[in-house]
Formats: C-alpha cells, sequence, structure tokens
C-alpha cells in the first residue's frame, strides 16, 4: 500500500552522481557499449571507465545546495544514487572495496544528502541498482562478451551467484538500517535477471522488516507500490500510482556535451501534465564531480520554484481533474476546486466544457487571486427550464494575467458539483 505523502508529492529531485562525473561520462552505459536511449553515452574501455574512480572527492557539503534548490523548487522528496550499474557505492559499505570508504573523501555521501534533505523538510529516497557490473560475483563486465547482450547472456556459477545476493541484501540492510527513517527506495536493474533470481519475495520481506512504511518502486520483479514510466508523459496513465523520471537533457550523469537542454516552461508543462494524470515527476540533477550543480540546471530549479510559489496549489495534494474533452490541457482538482493549466497562451478567453455552471461559486486567476470575468453557454431549452444544466464556461483572461511559462486558473465549485 503506497503511503499517503507519495500521492500528493506531485514532485520529486532525482540525482544521479559518481566517479562518472570526474570524466563527464554518462553513468555506466558507456561500460556495456552504450544504451539507444542515451545518445550520449559513448562507448568507453572499462578500464578506462574506472580509471580515477578511487580519487573521487568532491566538496563536503554539496548537498545542501541540492537540497535547498529542491525544496525551492516545490519538490517534497528525493531520491539519490547510493548505487548505479557501474557498481560504484557512495556511502562505506562492509560489502565491496569499490566505494567512498576507499577515495580520499574521508566521509559518507549518503550521510550528508540523508541529512540535508531533512533539514529541508523532504522526504528521503534511495536509488539502489540491483545490477552491479564491476562487481566479480556478479560477473564483472570487462569488455570480453563483446556486446550487452552477450554479456547478459553469461551467467556466475551458483556459488558466485550466493555470493553476490549477499553483497546485495548486506547493502540494502546498511541503507536501511543506518539513516533512520527512509521514506523511498527506487530499485534499477532487475531486468537482467528473473524474480526468483533475485530472490524478490525474500527481498522485500527483508526489506519491510526494516523500514514498514517504506515505499517501492516496480524495478524489482514482481514487487512494487508504484509504476516507473521513464522520459515521458504516457498517453494513458498507468493504473493506481506512478511516477515518470526526466531528464532536463539527454543524459543522467553530468555530460558537458549534451547541450539539447529543456527550457523551464517545458519543465513545467511537463510537470503539470503529469500532475493532471495524477502522477508525479522525478526530475533529474546531474552534480559535476565537486559537487556543484551546472548553473543551467540551478537556473531551470530557480525558474521551475518562482512558477511554483505561485501555482503550487495546481500541483501538490491534488488530484487528476477533468476528462480531456472537457479541457484542451492538464487539470488537476483539490476537493471542490479545479485548476485549469494553460500550456497555450489564452486568445482572451478560456473555455470549459461539460460544467454544471449554475454551481461556479467563483473563477480566479490562481497567481494573484483576481476573480476572471466568466459567462455560461447553454443549449436553448436548457437555459430556460433546467435549474442545474450542463454546458460551458466561458473565462475571460486578460492579458497581463498570462503567465510567461503557463497560466493557471482556478474554478470553485458547489459541493458534489462534476
Amino acid at each position: 500500500m503506497t503511503a499517503d505523502w507519495f500521492a500528493g508529492a506531485r514532485f520529486g529531485l532525482f540525482v544521479h552522481w559518481g566517479p562518472a562525473s570526474l570524466h563527464g561520462f554518462e553513468l555506466s552505459w558507456p561500460l556495456v557499449g552504450g544504451n539507444k536511449a542515451l545518445p550520449y553515452a559513448t562507448p568507453v574501455a572499462p578500464d578506462v571507465y574506472h580509471r580515477d574512480a578511487l580519487t573521487f572527492a568532491p566538496e563536503k557539503g554539496a548537498p545542501r545546495e541540492w537540497m535547498r534548490l529542491a525544496r525551492r523548487a516545490g519538490m517534497r522528496y528525493a531520491v539519490l544514487t547510493t548505487k548505479h550499474h557501474d557498481g560504484f557505492a557512495l556511502f562505506p559499505t562492509a560489502h565491496a572495496d569499490y566505494s567512498i570508504a576507499a577515495t580520499p573523501y574521508g566521509g559518507d555521501l549518503v550521510g550528508e544528502y540523508v541529512e540535508a534533505a531533512r533539514a529541508e523538510g523532504l522526504r528521503v529516497g534511495f536509488y539502489l541498482s540491483l545490477s552491479d557490473w564491476h562487481h566479480p560475483d556478479y560477473p564483472a563486465f570487462d569488455g570480453s562478451d563483446g556486446s550487452y547482450s552477450a554479456y547478459l547472456a553469461r551467467r556466475p556459477s551458483p556459488d558466485a551467484w550466493e555470493r553476490y545476493l549477499a553483497v546485495l541484501r548486506g547493502q540494502l540492510r546498511e541503507l536501511l538500517t543506518r539513516y533512520g527513517r527512509i521514506d523511498l527506495l527506487w530499485f534499477d536493474g532487475g531486468w537482467e535477471r528473473h524474480a526468483d533470481e533475485w530472490q524478490a519475495s525474500e527481498l522485500e520481506q527483508l526489506i519491510r522488516g526494516l523500514q514498514p512504511e517504506i515505499v517501492i518502486n516496480d524495478r524489482l520483479p514482481t514487487v512494487g507500490d508504484y509504476r516507473t514510466p521513464e522520459q515521458l508523459v504516457p498517453a494513458v496513465p498507468p493504473e493506481g500510482p506512478w511516477e515518470t523520471c526526466l531528464t532536463m537533457n539527454k543524459t543522467w550523469g553530468w555530460c558537458p556535451r549534451d547541450t539539447e537542454r529543456k527550457s523551464a516552461r517545458e519543465l513545467v508543462h511537463t510537470l503539470c501534465e503529469v500532475a493532471g494524470h495524477g502522477g508525479n515527476l522525478l526530475l533529474n540533477v546531474s552534480p559535476m564531480a565537486d559537487g556543484r550543480l551546472p548553473d543551467w540546471q540551478v537556473e531551470r530549479l530557480e525558474a521551475i520554484g518562482d512558477w511554483m510559489a505561485r501555482h503550487g496549489a495546481a500541483i501538490h495534494d491534488s488530484s487528476a481533474g477533468l476528462e480531456p474533452w472537457q479541457w484542451y490541457g492538464p487539470s488537476t482538482r483539490t476537493g471542490d476546486t479545479v485548476r485549469l493549466c494553460c500550456l497555450w497562451r489564452p486568445y482572451e478567453s478560456a473555455t470549459v466544457r461539460g460544467v454544471r455552471t449554475r454551481r461556479v461559486r467563483a473563477v480566479r486567476h490562481l497567481a494573484s487571486g483576481t476573480p476572471l470575468r466568466h459567462r455560461e453557454r447553454l443549449a436553448a431549452l436548457d437555459e430556460i427550464m433546467n435549474a442545474d444544466p450542463e454546458g460551458e464556461l466561458v473565462i475571460d483572461v486578460p492579458e497581463a494575467l498570462v503567465d510567461p511559462l503557463a497560466t493557471v486558473i482556478e474554478i470553485e465549485l458547489a459541493p458534489s458539483a462534476p
């Protein structure tokens, strides 16, 4: 059962980070020859990819700035890559040598992140890759297989696999017992094995025994409280709770070659569309090797934060709003209040269909609270003979109230209105 906080959060921060940022590589995928979905994951030999990883020593306190920006952007939770497919753990672990403990850093990046998130009032989430392309018992990817598909066909011996599962369980136990309450666990890489190979039921039992209130995503086969479409807004929203994860450009990790950047307007529109479908948006940032966010990502977060300061009521604690035929754009609902997100520039007026027009109590510009002139359009007989007609609501939107990112109109309805 998904925790109530997740259903109302609507907006979170994803952080992809690790030693790959030393070279500006996309995380993990260059190791195995790239990925068609990641155009900047240029193939890199394993020894080149892992080179210098044990020199990774970012500035202390970097997560504080990420979490400050997340809170200001209106985000309510965060998820950090504690260990990606490349096997490097951002926390000291007794179950592998490839971690922040083996570097000159002398600290615990996961611990810093947890402390920073809590200081800003954000829920704490951990990303953990089930796969580990560095661990010898997984086995490690060394390039000898020639391709990722050939590598997947290679399986370790039963004894080696049991050793690897012991590592996975041990690292899970470390993450779920060292840092207090953990709100969310975001698995990845589960496609590489079947549920019975992962011992998925046993892993779930371990997790929920250690963190009974935790929310788990759907990427451990047969397990999960919510669905995770990636890099898009699904045309038909999944049943039940869901969250789409999205990059600000084309890469998850810091990759300076990737300049295909989404604008603040595009990101706000995506947030509106996701909320209008009743989902959450997990928006990614990619710190550089020293832990600072690229300036352009900071600018996007600050612009989103400015918009959310005026329009957050349309996003947080909302449910899906009107049917698509009623309003040509996303809308959300909170109780008897419907909020219309204008992803186009209103031309003098906006029209909503299928509304019990005489139950409309007020229409306002959300950001300023300014009342908006509105009128009903009804079928002739309904106007004369129907005390509770269904028709169109035409709302005047003055040019001066049009928001540069997305204008939001708030309609307050009498109880039981559709």
